[in-house]
C-alpha cells in the first residue's frame, strides 16, 4: 500500500526542529507471517490522576510489529513494559494522540530507552513516533533538552518525529492507519482507525467523547476503544461533562449507535479496581449487546 500523509510542517521547518515531515512511503514487514493475529496488550487502563493502575497506554501487537499507543505520564512506562515482557528494541512504531501530562511525559523515556539501545548498538533501524504537528514540536523540544547530547544526535535522524495531519493514512507496524481529528475541546488530540492484517477494523477515539465527524470512520468497526472516566451512576461524583469524558453508560449507547461488534473501555477512574470490570461492564451492557471488554493493567486481548 502506497501510504499518503499531509503535514503543516514545512520541511525547513523540520529540519531545523528534528522533526521529520511525513512522505508516502511504502513500508511492508520485514518478515512474512502466515499468522495474521493481533494482540492488544493494556499497559494502563486509568485517568490522568490514577494512583492505583497505570495512565492508559497500550500496545497493538500484529504478526510481525508493534505499535505503542502513548506511555502514560514518567517513567513507569518502564516497569510497565517490563512487566508485559516487552523490550522496547522490539517496538519501531508509536504513535501519540495528545499533548496532556499522562499520555505525552512517558514519551521522553521511551526516546530515551530507545536511544540508549541505539547507542549500545542494540537497537537495529529506526523509531518512528506519529503525531500531530504540536505534539511533535513539543516532543522535539524536549528531547533536544533533555536528552543527553550523545543520545540527541538520533533525533531526526533514527528517531524520527513524524507529524501528521487529519485523515492522513499510513501503512506501519503491520497496520494500515487513519489518523482523525477528535475535535477536542481541550487540547488538540488526534485518534485512528486501523485494518488489521485479517481484515478486522480497531477504531481508537482517544479520551473523549465521540465527534459525530468522524462517523464514516468508525462505524461497523470491528473493536471501539473508547474512554468511560467514570460510571453514569458516580457522575455526581466525578462530574465527567464538566471536563469532557464520558460514562460507560455513554460509550454503550455510542457503541449501539455506531453498530460496533466489540467495545473496549479505559481512562477510568481507580477508586473501586475490583469491581471496576463487573460494574462497567453491566452499565455498558445495558445499551450494547456486543461484547464489552474492561481490562486491567497488563491484560492481553486477542482481538
Amino acid at each position: 500500500m502506497t501510504t499518503m500523509i499531509e503535514t503543516p510542517v514545512s520541511k525547513r521547518k523540520a529540519k531545523k526542529k528534528g522533526a521529520k515531515p511525513a512522505k508516502p512511503m511504502n513500508n511492508p514487514p520485514a518478515k512474512a507471517s502466515g499468522n495474521k493475529q493481533t494482540k492488544l496488550i493494556m499497559l494502563g487502563t486509568g485517568n490522568a490522576m490514577v494512583t492505583r493502575c497505570y495512565n492508559t497506554c497500550f500496545i497493538l501487537r500484529g504478526p510481525n510489529e508493534s505499535l505503542l499507543v502513548d506511555a502514560g505520564g514518567g517513567n513507569g512506562i518502564m516497569t510497565q513494559l517490563d512487566k508485559a515482557g516487552v523490550d522496547i528494541i522490539g517496538i519501531r512504531n508509536m504513535f501519540v494522540t495528545h499533548a496532556h501530562t499522562d499520555h505525552l511525559l512517558g514519551v521522553i523515556w521511551v526516546m530515551r530507552m530507545v536511544v540508549s539501545a541505539m547507542e549500545k548498538g542494540r537497537y537495529n533501524g529506526r523509531f518512528r513516533i506519529f503525531c500531530h504537528d504540536g505534539v511533535a514540536e513539543l516532543l522535539t523540544y524536549m528531547g533536544r533538552r533533555l536528552l543527553a547530547k550523545n543520545q540527541r544526535r538520533h533525533i531526526g535522524e533514527r528517531l524520527l518525529i513524524v507529524p501528521v495531519s487529519d485523515n492522513a493514512q499510513i501503512y506501519a507496524a503491520d497496520f494500515n492507519l487513519t489518523f482523525f481529528d477528535i475535535h477536542s475541546t481541550k487540547a488538540r488530540q488526534f485518534g485512528f482507525r486501523a485494518e488489521l492484517p485479517d481484515g478486522k477494523i480497531l477504531a481508537c477515539l482517544g479520551d473523549e467523547p465521540f465527534y459525530e465527524g468522524n462517523r464514516h470512520l468508525v462505524s461497523g468497526a470491528d473493536w471501539l476503544l473508547s474512554e468511560a472516566f467514570c460510571l453514569y451512576a458516580d457522575r455526581e461524583i466525578y462530574h465527567p461533562y464538566d471536563i469532557s469524558h464520558s460514562t460507560a453508560k455513554d460509550a454503550g449507547e455510542v457503541a449501539a449507535d455506531l453498530g460496533v461488534s466489540a467495545l473496549l473501555l479505559y481512562h477510568t477512574v481507580d477508586d473501586d479496581l475490583a469491581h471496576r470490570r463487573e460494574d462497567y461492564t453491566a452499565e455498558a451492557a445495558a445499551a450494547f449487546s456486543g461484547r464489552i471488554e474492561v481490562p486491567d493493567d497488563l491484560d492481553v486481548i486477542t482481538l
